[in-house]
């Protein structure tokens, strides 16, 4: 049994490759789909039917039909339209739009989380409607939703794996082509599932160190904290001396 791990991991420049690969394209894949979901909340909340229902028509097919199934669309149907994309190209896309759906839904939530006093102050101190969403409801929003925004960067890290499907040699394609060579199948997809642990934790480490660098909570001031403890003691103070009179 020993022996066969050891035979596996001889595979290891490979299954390394194949897991840079798929950080790669889940990457550029987040890229997209933030792109497309922050675009989609915005087109969600416009005031005009035209640019909402294109919007709402976008999320609700994308939502309700396989990932893979786009994939497919993407890779194989595309090209009859005129558009040929690479497995890669295709891979990408798919699992951008894809998320992209969801971000659409996510983002949306966080900006009508931010109150609406926060876009009128901003109107009273003359900032236009375009700097008034970046700097001052685009920040709140993003905190609000920052961690499911990580969480759905996970997914699409799993996600990925569907890519072995239109033959991108990512980890588990990479997987399977190695066990159909050494039929070593418990030895070979455990490997895979260990890097898949380690991606998906490294990504939410970093993501978490990113995020208490960029979104620090709010501190008390000094001056109301010194109130509160003065207050405590001048309470405590009271209630001996009322012991004491009685």
């Amino acid at each position: 049994m020993f022996a066969d791990w050891t035979y596996a991991l001889q595979d290891w420049p490979t299954y390394l490759g194949a897991a840079w690969l798929s950080l790669k394209l889940s990457l550029a894949a987040f890229v997209l789909a933030c792109s497309l979901g922050l675009l989609g909340a915005l087109a969600r909340r416009s005031r005009h039917a035209l640019v909402r229902a294109p919007a709402a028509v976008y999320v609700e097919v994308i939502r309700n039909t396989p990932v893979l199934l786009q994939m497919f669309v993407a890779y194989f149907a595309l090209p009859s339209a005129g558009l040929r994309l690479s497995p890669v190209q295709a891979g990408i896309a798919a699992l951008g739009v894809n998320v992209g759906a969801y971000l659409t839904e996510i983002f949306r939530a966080g900006i009508q989380a931010v109150p609406r006093g926060q876009s009128e102050a901003s109107r009273v101190l003359a900032l236009s409607p375009f700097r008034t969403f970046l700097h001052v409801v685009l920040p709140q929003a993003l905190r609000n939703v920052y961690p499911a925004v990580i969480n759905q960067l996970v997914q699409i890290i799993l996600g990925s794996s569907l890519l072995s499907a239109i033959s991108v040699p990512e980890l588990t394609g990479t997987a399977m082509v190695i066990n159909a060579r050494n039929l070593l199948t418990i030895q070979v997809f455990g490997i895979a599932a260990v890097l898949y642990l380690v991606l998906t934790n490294l990504v939410v480490l970093v993501a978490e160190l990113i995020g208490r660098a960029a979104f620090k909570p709010p501190l008390r001031p000094i001056r109301a904290r010194q109130s509160v403890l003065a207050g405590l003691r001048t309470a405590v103070r009271r209630l001996v001396l009322m012991r004491k009179e009685a």
